[in-house]
């Protein structure tokens, strides 16, 4: 890490950038998490799939620190995330990027305000290496040019990708992207999908794409995690998944409207509630 980025505490990893054990966690009653294990290892892309409501995004929230388990550990760099006191905490987090599911840019900074915001921050380097760095990372994702621009002036697609050159600013270890392709145009989309990737290598990074695409995460990850009802319902590599016989594993990477995922939400009978029982 650059001598000039604020870090009280030196953030080295070895062997696997994220281990999660035995995760338990709930939304007051609403259990969400009965005991997740999965593992991130260094410089590897991760999906993480599941039915809608499942913890995809919570599961994110759990890996920086923001929620905090009724039981379970999660480690990152090989430190407890929840142990953690706040500055040290905050100091891991400079080791992550993330890239939001409504892209998370603030509206009122241009493009090039957006992405130096995290290195004004959390550095002290002079503004005209900052400027270097913010070009390069543009640069990066094929939006220099439009540095000047509001965010309000952005497509969906440039939106996307400006918040990714963003995740990128400070050189993460750990880039975590909470539905990447949603919304996208097919161009647009094919385009984020191979940034992760190429981004992912260059910066020998790991990272964790949450996503409902099923057919972009198992093109884009080399492992992949089906959560379903609070555990880990499969995982494995794409191919071997889609060699899988597993009910839920067919219904869910085929889209099939007939298995294991009911599309209702638990209910009384129809009947009863609009009180045509007899």
């Amino acid at each position: 890490m650059d001598a000039s980025i604020q870090s009280p505490i030196p953030v080295t990893c070895d062997g696997n950038l994220v281990e999660i054990r035995d995760l338990h966690f709930a939304y007051g009653k609403h259990t969400i998490f009965r005991g997740i294990n999965l593992d991130l290892p260094r410089e590897k892309v991760v999906a993480i799939l599941g039915p809608s409501g499942c913890g995809k995004s919570t599961l994110l929230g759990l890996i920086g620190g923001q929620l905090k388990p009724a039981r379970g550990t999660v480690t990152v760099c090989g430190r407890n995330v929840h142990a953690l006191e706040t500055e040290d905490l905050y100091a891991l987090r400079r080791e992550m990027g993330m890239m939001f599911q409504q892209g998370g840019l603030f509206s009122d900074l241009t493009v090039f305000e957006n992405i130096a915001f995290p290195l004004r921050e959390h550095t002290k380097l002079p503004e005209d290496i900052i400027r270097d760095i913010v070009l390069m990372k543009l640069n990066a994702v094929g939006l220099r040019g439009a540095h000047p621009m509001r965010t309000g002036d952005l497509s969906g697609g440039m939106s996307r990708r400006v918040a990714l050159a963003r995740a990128i600013a400070m050189d993460p270890q750990l880039i975590m992207y909470d539905e990447p392709f949603a919304g996208l145009d097919p161009i647009s989309l094919n385009v984020v999908a191979h940034l992760i990737r190429t981004l992912n290598d260059a910066l020998n990074a790991s990272s964790i794409i949450v996503t409902y695409d099923v057919p972009e995460a198992m093109k884009s990850a080399e492992y992949v995690y089906l959560i379903n009802e609070g555990v880990v319902a499969a995982e494995g590599t794409p191919e071997s998944l889609r060699a899988s016989t597993d009910p839920f594993v067919v219904q869910f990477l085929n889209a099939q409207p007939d298995g294991p995922v009911g599309f209702h939400w638990p209910a009384p009978p129809i009947e009863k509630d609009l009180r045509l029982a007899s």
